[in-house]
């Protein structure tokens, strides 16, 4: 690990150990001055929501307003659009093994395939990744990360976490990010190769973030927001986009469920009305008697 890596890395746990260390303290003050019960309402998947809260407002308000969004609004403007799509290209080519293995392991056997064959193609014809080739004769990317295999194995994502320069995380995530960083070529690469890589990847899913930042600016709660979109976006990759479905399905469910309760009620008006007849017209007989 080059000495830059390791200095964000090493920033990165000081500054959450110290905001941890300043949230229990405001925490514990904050339990003896209560003087009355509070209920919890706590997001369950963020236990470390007051540290990872401090972590977002650093993230979003300084280095993103300040370092992340300048440089790639200039990276956008300055490089080519054929040029950007050509880095990209590589970089992502560079992890097609890492699919494979993870197409396989999720016994997605053709999926797996397809991966090898584009990273083949892609890596020679394509001129190392620069140019898709694959895509252009119907062999479509088929991107999976291990910490979706984990998912499908019923690993859960553990709590959320808000990293220092990295944003949303879970230790599923994460864990799987460092397994995918070690199959071949990943394992392999080194130095300013891989921070151009990352780099790379950075400034592009950056770049496509910007069209959204208005829906992030006119949330209630932007945190809240971040996260729940995170988790919605995990599921729906671990699930190859049936969470959707799954969601879909229940809202149809309860909509059948209220008209069958609207049929149900019609029906026991019907079933009313015919009884008052009858004993309406039983009532009339009764009144009404034949004379001898």
């Amino acid at each position: 690990m080059n000495k830059l890596a390791k200095w964000v890395v090493v920033s990165g746990f000081a500054l959450t150990s110290m905001l941890s260390g300043c949230a229990t303290n405001n925490a514990n003050q904050q339990s003896d001055n209560a003087q009355q019960e509070v209920v919890d309402t706590s997001d369950p998947r963020d236990p470390l929501e007051s540290v990872n809260r401090v972590m977002w407002d650093f993230n979003w308000e300084v280095l993103d307003a300040y370092f992340l969004r300048p440089v790639t609004v200039g990276y956008v403007t300055v490089m080519p659009q054929f040029a950007r799509t050509g880095l990209l290209n590589a970089a992502e080519n560079l992890q097609e093994p890492a699919n494979m293995m993870n197409n396989m392991l999720q016994g997605k056997f053709d999926e797996g395939m397809d991966s090898l064959a584009r990273f083949v193609l892609n890596s020679t014809i394509g001129l190392l990744g620069t140019i898709d080739v694959a895509d252009k004769l119907g062999i479509t990317s088929q991107e999976e990360e291990f910490g979706e295999t984990l998912g499908t194995m019923g690993v859960g994502t553990g709590p959320f976490l808000m990293l220092p320069a990295l944003g949303p995380n879970d230790p599923r995530s994460f864990s799987g990010e460092v397994v995918d960083g070690m199959v071949y070529p990943m394992a392999v690469i080194d130095g300013n190769l891989a921070i151009a890589r990352y780099l790379i990847s950075l400034l592009e899913t950056r770049a496509a973030l910007i069209e959204q930042e208005q829906q992030i600016e006119q949330s209630i709660d932007d945190y809240a927001f971040v996260k729940n979109a995170y988790f919605e976006n995990l599921a729906f990759k671990v699930t190859d986009g049936k969470s959707g479905d799954k969601a879909i399905d229940e809202e149809q469910l309860d909509d059948f469920a209220e008209f069958e309760a609207m049929l149900d009620y019609e029906e026991y008006e019907e079933v009313e009305e015919e009884t008052e007849k009858s004993t309406d017209e039983e009532a009339t007989e009764e009144v009404v008697e034949p004379q001898p």
